[in-house]
């Protein structure tokens, strides 16, 4: 039950907060109905102020006309008699019975129940003195006022039977031959009290149908001026989908109209600077795509006298022949800058095609860590690799995995500081991931972010092994995000760095969501073999680490992050 409670809550909690009219109508039935509540109580106390000072004067005026009469009855009333009881019961019989009393109370202050008291009359301790009429029901405090010669009213309830009666009581004193006695009239509130419940019901009714009204005009009004926003914001959402061509209608020329027309000038802004955008993007594309090309004839030109000066480098003299050499370390560099920069513009027109094949994936990384040894061992630089001899088999492009996993080990052996660098593989039920681990200068906080970012280094004075354009890592990136898969990084100032690729095993479009390596967190920077293989099983431990590093391991990957 309370779950249930919980949940219509934060359900209830969620329309709330998104709709705006929701509120509006919410909070203006709430004021509302505190301001009819006080109206009501405001009226109808009024009301029955208002009644029942009608009924008190006109229960005066009639004490007024019938004091005279029942003074007139009482003439004959000995108070010494022991049969007093029954000369007040006489005199008040005939007060009742007369004529022009009878005519006087149908036409004023409606019936009355009288009451005769001998309030002077010497009685026993605890007897009751002679009296006539319902004296139980006038209040003794009433009884007290009037027996000091005060002319009173109250207010009093009684009971009639199992109900109780709210009466108006008027107490006087009468006079009589030998002593004054006490006079009292008792005037039901039955029919004023039958005014007020009917005034009640009005006011809840005409209250409860004000409110009804108050929220139904609250809520056309109310959306009247949240329909164009939520227009607005429609719109907004199908510009932000890339449909540029969306606007909101105008209609009329007020506030709302306004904010359509200047909606639709910013919408028409927008698609004019996105455009412009677009063919700038496209014109930088066209002429990297461009220049490259037409770099690639005169490239090959100056290749092949290079070629023929670097074979005849020994018959130069010993300046002529360092320069030959420079030469062809030089072009070939900027023949990996060419091939970058046309592949870049290959990715950028949305051009690059997969040739997905079945590939030992342990396979390609070894003929790729191998094709780096050389370069390694020149640097000092231990490589490590952790791979099963088992073949493992997947679906991709043999030629850009490859490339990716050469630019990973060849930045690790750049950045080791003479380290070792370990290259571990993984494999999930669905997955497969490579991790490339260095213990040298590591990243700065912030970096692991900029690494894939084009023609970016983490320190651009750096003695470098390979050479390097600065637009391997972006190139890996869209790589793997061509076979649906990612690359990210993880980094710490002097305790190295780590990259993780993760493709999917069997197709380009199977989604995937994580990744069977771990990235390194703190508990794991002294133990480099904390990168070693790991069991799919141990999936778990990853994806805490990856929380603990602020990686996000998804099918778009730290693509989307960066």
């Amino acid at each position: 039950m309370r779950e249930e409670v919980r949940r219509h809550w934060h359900r209830f909690e969620s329309v709330w907060r998104r709709s705006m009219q929701l509120r509006v109508v919410v909070s203006t039935l709430a004021l509302s109905s505190a301001v009819v509540f006080v109206l009501g109580m405001v009226l109808q106390t009024q009301i029955t102020n208002q009644m029942l000072q009608t009924k008190k004067e006109a229960a005066i005026r009639q004490v007024e006309q019938n004091l005279p009469v029942l003074e007139r009855q009482l003439s004959a009333v000995d108070p010494n008699s022991e049969e007093v009881d029954e000369q007040l019961e006489g005199a008040l019989n005939r007060l009742t019975t007369a004529p022009s009393v009878q005519a006087d109370t149908d036409s004023v202050a409606g019936a009355y129940d009288p009451v005769l008291v001998d309030g002077y009359a010497v009685t026993e301790d605890g007897e009751e003195p002679p009296s006539a009429g319902p004296v139980h029901d006038v209040p003794r405090a009433l009884r007290q006022y009037v027996k000091k010669d005060q002319f009173a009213a109250q207010i009093v309830t009684v009971p009639r039977g199992r109900d109780r009666v709210t009466m108006l009581a008027i107490g006087s004193p009468a006079g009589a031959p030998t002593r004054p006695l006490q006079a009292y009239f008792l005037f039901p509130l039955t029919a004023e009290q039958s005014t007020m419940a009917v005034v009640q019901r009005t006011l809840l009714v005409g209250g409860l149908v004000l409110l009804v009204l108050l929220g139904a005009i609250t809520n056309l009004v109310t959306r009247q001026v949240v329909r164009p926003v939520r227009q607005a914001a429609r719109t907004a959402e199908r510009l932000a989908s890339g449909d540029l061509d969306e606007r909101m209608r105008v209609i009329g020329e007020d506030d709302v109209a306004r904010l359509a027309d200047s909606f639709n000038e910013m919408a028409d802004s927008l698609a004019q600077q996105i455009q412009q955008l677009e063919e700038f993007g496209q014109l930088q594309r066209r002429f990297t795509s461009d220049v490259s090309h037409e770099l690639r004839t005169p490239l090959t030109t100056v290749r092949m006298a290079a070629d023929v000066l670097h074979a005849s480098r020994d018959e130069f003299p010993a300046g002529l022949e360092r320069s030959a050499e420079l030469l062809v370390d030089e072009l070939d560099r900027f023949e990996a800058l060419l091939g970058d920069l046309l592949e870049i513009s290959r990715l950028d027109a949305g051009v690059a095609e997969l040739s997905t094949e079945s590939l030992d994936i342990p396979e390609l990384i070894r003929r790729a860590v191998d094709s780096l040894r050389p370069i390694a061992d020149t640097s000092g630089v231990e490589l490590r690799l952790q791979v099963p001899e088992e073949e493992v088999t997947v679906f991709a492009d043999a030629r850009r995995v490859e490339r990716i996993v050469r630019n990973l080990v060849a930045n690790a052996i750049d950045h080791a500081e003479g380290g070792p660098v370990d290259i571990a593989f993984g494999e999930g039920t669905n997955e497969v991931a490579i991790t490339v681990r260095d213990y040298g200068v590591g990243l700065r906080p912030g970096e692991a972010e900029l690494v894939f970012t084009r023609f970016w280094r983490a320190d651009p004075s750096r003695d470098r092994q390979t050479g390097g354009t600065g637009l391997g890592l972006s190139i890996a990136s869209e790589d793997a995000r061509l076979h649906g898969g990612w690359l990210d990084a993880w980094g710490e100032p002097g305790q190295g760095s780590c990259f993780r690729l993760t493709l999917p095993k069997y197709s380009v479009d199977q989604e995937i969501s994580e990744s069977p390596l771990p990235l390194p967190s703190a508990r794991s920077i002294a133990a480099p073999e904390a990168l070693l293989a790991v069991p799919a099983e141990a999936d778990e431990e990853g994806r805490e680490q990856d929380e603990a590093t602020g990686q996000r391991p998804d099918g778009d990957g730290g693509e989307e992050e960066r």
